[in-house]
């Protein structure tokens, strides 16, 4: 790491501008006499350009005295009001980078001179800024035609691990889609991101610092997964198929007497979009298809005992996966101020795992043990939600009140076959698990005459019944005390209050969030460990964003922020999972939440080609959430267990440095170093029979470097190169290695400009591994993923 500086600064020079992105603000307000107490209709409202008194727009008050101009641009602004029998006034007005509806209020003319006022008003919205980053998936080019996991991986500050999306180095993001929590994402721990379509996705935010209006759940903040929704009138779509091949070739090969690993694994991506507006109702439905086979995971780890034991082990898994999703729905607008949105999504998710997992003495002259898995998944989520929002008489006011179901089944079969010198054993088990969320949100916006109050209600009720079934064979290694049913009940009544206020140089956001958490898990009586627990809690959750404008150009900006990771059911789900013979994963009812406290200090610098973001952030966590592994006396066997691990800190440095180099040239840099400390710490595990486990103090220095280079051609050809450099990084119990791959993709419009066609490349280099080593009491071990991370894709779509 220590000529990573070097090779920053000198990257430095080299960084890719994203474009700006305009929104448009709307201004009103109303006339009254000087009293107050009467409006003033017919007033002529005129906006005209500070530097040139140039004509921007114009209107009229009505009878009420209100006026409104809408689609305004940032800038400076002189607003004058005239009106026969008054004086003039004018205001000075200036749009800044807030608020899209701004409320001035009472404007009072008289017959007697007033002085000038001035306001301040928000109107542009970057795609970097200090408090959100937004970034377009068509953009992703290298990208393109695999997942949203996949798509995620080039944008700065989030890393991949595991299938989850880590952001400044933690898994602990709460993941919406169009705003909201689904289970095809998870209502707690991430999942299924790497089988959904990134082709149903129009852009992806990144908010590191979320407000109060926001669940408090994910300390490392939130990643908002928009899918795509056409506004044109008419009818309209897009089509498209895009296919590839993975895993081309064996970058290690099988240990002996085992099945082969899969080659050239298929990839096939049909997408649908169709969207037909007309009046006062729109209708649209986004379809989607992802067929993958995939060498999910092959690793190697070699496991060294206190005692002298020395077991080499290789988990090959051979994955087959389709994932189908249909959203539908439809936008009814009433009348002008009140609409109606019904929207409907199932998606079907079918995973068949082919595992092989061989054990073998410490010179592989001796196979001790043959392990082989057959998981078939099924995955099923129905979401139905109607929206219903009410525009005020005053723009910007809004209303909006959503009621949301979802019912999401995982129908799991697992069939085992453990083949030792001795003898054949074959075991089988079944998991059935329910998961019911019904969610009812209430958000009311009233702008105000320098930024907004938001503020508004929110429960959930989740219920999540699961049924393990064991079904023991000869000379059964699997655990047939531990299943049984389990039924896990959360109620969550939250309510928030968020102001935003800005003037010419200063920005204040400020927020609570207070949250009552009440849950359940009731356990199987008869389960030979854990026995029914839960928790409850009332918290505050505050926000605080502080700015200050240097120049139109430069903004310094505050963070504070205090959130928590509750354990989701899958954390303290008590059944063990056995799809590695001897290193097992296991839940814990006794699992409590996570506290993370964030302080955070940015700045943003722009100038006419690129712009260089700025951030120091420091995270303290309480009661970290993590899984501890950990043997008992007689077995070699390593039970992870997920455990509160204590105090962990994480003080870190993030830079995202653009420039549009020539036309046809854009470069962008993002790094991400942080120090990541886990303090020493002793915890209990009791499966399964009790264990202590205690660690010493631990840290290291770690991050990320990723480069992006995007290049426009002549007869409409776009390509983009990425390149991303991991540091080795801290785990609870040992560390993670460095990685490192490079990904390169093209693509040309055709048909003029209705359809597109792409190629690329992931891994060109075929040098991605993931390593790490982990150390318990009494062994060690180090193991190396070869799991398939080179695919080339190719696709096709057409808008009509």
């Amino acid at each position: 790491m220590k000529g990573v500086p070097l090779f920053c600064i000198i990257l430095l020079f080299f960084a890719k501008h994203l474009h700006a992105q305009s929104i448009k603000v709307t201004l009103s307000g109303q006339m009254k006499e000087d009293s107050g107490k009467h409006p003033l209709p017919f007033v002529s409202v005129t906006l005209k350009k500070a530097k040139d008194s140039s004509f921007v727009s114009g209107t009229i008050s009505g009878d009420d005295g209100r006026f409104k101009l809408a689609d305004l641009s940032s800038g400076n602004y002189l607003l004058e009001f005239s009106y026969i029998g008054y004086q003039p006034l004018i205001q000075h007005l200036t749009i800044g980078q807030l608020s899209p509806v701004l409320e001035l209020g009472s404007i009072e003319l008289a017959a007697d001179p007033k002085s000038l006022n001035t306001v301040t008003i928000t109107g542009k919205q970057e795609e970097i800024r200090p408090d959100k980053k937004t970034f377009s998936v068509a953009d992703n080019i290298s990208q393109a035609g695999g997942s949203v996991l996949e798509a995620m991986k080039n944008l700065p500050g989030v890393t991949t691990q595991d299938g989850k999306i880590l952001l400044r180095g933690s898994d602990k993001v709460m993941v919406l889609m169009d705003g909201k929590q689904t289970a095809l994402t998870g209502f707690g721990g991430q999942t299924s991101l790497d089988n959904i379509p990134a082709s149903a996705i129009e852009k992806i935010e990144i908010i590191n610092n979320p407000s109060s209006k926001y669940d408090a759940n994910g300390n490392a903040g939130i990643i908002n997964i928009i899918y795509k929704k056409e506004k044109k009138d008419g009818f309209n779509g897009k089509i498209g198929l895009s296919a590839g091949a993975g895993a081309l070739w064996i970058k290690r090969q099988n240990y002996p007497t085992i099945r082969r690993q899969y080659q050239g694994t298929p990839k096939i991506n049909p997408s649908l979009s169709l969207n037909y507006r007309k009046n006062k109702v729109n209708l649209f439905l986004q379809a989607d298809d992802l067929y993958t086979k995939t060498l999910n995971k092959n690793e190697f780890a070699d496991r060294y005992y206190d005692n002298g034991d020395v077991v080499k082990q290789q988990t090959k898994r051979n994955r087959n996966t389709n994932f189908s999703n249909v959203k539908a729905g439809m936008d009814w607008a009433i009348d002008g101020r009140n609409t109606i949105t019904v929207s409907g999504m199932y998606g079907t998710e079918k995973i068949l795992d082919h595992g092989d997992e061989p054990f073998f003495n410490g010179n592989l002259t001796e196979r001790q043990r043959l392990w082989q898995f057959l998981e078939d998944e099924l995955k099923t989520t129905i979401v139905g939600s109607v929206i219903w929002q009410h525009n005020f008489h005053a723009p910007g006011r809004t209303l909006n009140v959503s009621l949301s179901s979802t019912f999401h089944r995982e129908d799991e079969k697992y069939f085992f076959t453990n083949i030792m010198p001795e003898y054949t054993g074959i075991d089988s088990f079944k998991v059935l698990s329910d998961e019911h969320v019904t969610d009812l949100t209430i958000d009311y916006v009233q702008p105000l005459r320098h930024g907004r109050f938001e503020g508004g209600v929110k429960f959930r009720y989740r219920y999540i019944p699961v049924n393990m079934d064991f079904k023991p064979g000869l000379h059964s290694v699997l655990d047939a005390r531990a299943g049984g049913f389990t039924r896990y009940k959360e109620n969550i009544p939250a309510i928030y209050g968020n102001y935003v206020y800005e003037n010419k140089h200063f920005e204040l956001e400020a927020g609570l969030r207070l949250e009552y958490v009440h849950l359940a898990y009731d356990v199987n009586p008869n389960h030979p460990v854990y026995k029914s627990d839960g928790y409850n809690y009332t918290q505050p959750f505050p926000n605080l964003r502080l700015a200050y404008k240097l120049t139109d150009n430069n903004k310094v900006s505050f963070f504070y922020n205090r959130r928590v990771d509750r354990p989701n059911e899958g954390d303290i789900r008590i059944f063990p999972k056995y799809d590695d013979a001897e290193i097992i994963k296991v839940g814990n009812p006794a699992l409590r939440p996570q506290y993370t406290n964030l302080f955070e200090l940015g700045d943003k610098t722009s100038w006419n080609k690129g712009y260089l973001f700025s951030s120091v952030y420091h995270k303290r966590m309480d009661a970290t959430i993590t899984r501890i592994g950990s043997t008992v006396p007689g077995s070699n066997i390593i039970y992870n267990i997920f455990q509160n691990a204590g105090k962990s800190y994480m003080t870190g440095i993030e830079l995202v440095f653009s420039q549009k180099m020539a036309e046809w040239a854009t470069f962008n840099l993002a790094l991400n170093g942080y120090n990541n400390i886990i303090d020493s710490f002793t915890v209990v595990n009791k499966y399964p029979v009790e264990n202590t486990f205690s660690a010493a103090r631990e840290d290291i220095f770690s991050g990320n470097v990723k480069l992006n280079g995007q290049f426009r051609f002549p007869k409409q050809i776009d390509a983009q190169l990425s390149a991303i450099y991991q540091a080795p990084d801290l785990v609870p119990q040992g560390k993670i290695y460095s990685r490192f791959s490079v990904d390169l993709g093209v693509k040309k419009t055709i048909q003029q400009g209705k359809g597109e066609i792409f190629v690329n490349a992931t891994d060109v280099a075929n040098t991605l591994r993931n390593k790490r080593e982990i150390r318990g009491n009494g062994f060690r071990y180090l193991a190396t993923d070869y799991n398939e991370t080179q695919v080339i894709r190719a696709g096709y779509s057409y808008k009509f």
